[in-house]
């Protein structure tokens, strides 16, 4: 331990892995901001904590199983000379989920139906919540640590890592509930980049890999347009 403490290479694999995890970890957060936000604010706050709860027992839980996991990129299924692992068969049933979660929310939006429906349920609606995070999780958690496998040799790295990177999740959860909450245009922009990582799960379960530095770069476009469309909103009201 004290000769990985005094490392330059172990920090700055820990560094690469963090900000790499950091990174994959903005699906996560963006999905628990938008689930919850259908529920009331002291069951939003409680079901945030315990989804990144889960989220970090659920990375350390899958590197301490590292033989386990390797196991599941191995073919179990051949369809028409395309062979599935059961790691390809996870990303294609949450990216499917995703899109379908999504596209239920985007629904919900358009017609109206958010507030009366969810936010009446109480206790129902809570659990329900976090089932759908706990799946969720899962997904992103075997992206995340087969991810991290890759890119750094020892365990006790890829656990800080994962750790550091939950933390600051956890403190960037808060606000972006809040914001996406807040503001209706910015939540409908946050269920159309649900759609698309889903899309992207589907098509890695599928072994057709669409680079994440395109999906983000689409995410910081949107972002940074939207942000400039709510600038100019206040400022017309501030004018008129």
């Amino acid at each position: 331990m004290i000769q990985l403490l005094l490392s330059p290479e172990a920090w700055a694999a820990l560094l690469t892995l963090t900000a790499l995890e950091i990174v994959l970890g903005i699906d996560n957060v963006i999905f628990i901001s938008v689930i919850v936000s259908r529920i009331q604010e002291p069951l939003a706050r409680r079901a945030r904590q315990i989804g990144l709860a889960l989220a970090l027992l659920f990375r350390i839980l899958l590197l301490s199983l590292l033989v386990w996991l390797i196991g599941l990129t191995e073919a179990v299924l051949t369809v028409r000379d395309v062979a599935f692992s059961w790691r390809d068969i996870i990303l294609i049933g949450g990216g499917l989920f995703l899109i379908a979660k999504a596209t239920h929310e985007i629904h919900g939006e358009v017609e109206g139906e958010e507030e009366a429906h969810a936010k009446g349920q109480g206790a129902s609606a809570f659990v329900w919540v976090i089932a759908q995070i706990v799946v969720i999780d899962i997904v992103f958690s075997l992206d995340s640590i087969i991810t991290a496998i890759g890119m750094a040799q020892d365990l006790a790295i890829m656990i800080a890592a994962v750790v550091i990177a939950c933390i600051i999740m956890y403190a960037s959860s808060g606000p972006i509930a809040r914001f996406v909450a807040n503001h209706p245009t910015t939540k409908m922009l946050a269920l159309a980049f649900l759609v698309l990582i889903g899309v992207a799960l589907v098509a890695d379960g599928f072994h057709f890999h669409i680079p994440r530095g395109y999906i983000y770069f689409a995410i910081a476009f949107s972002a940074a347009v939207e942000f400039f469309n709510m600038l100019a909103r206040r400022n017309r009201r501030a004018g008129g």
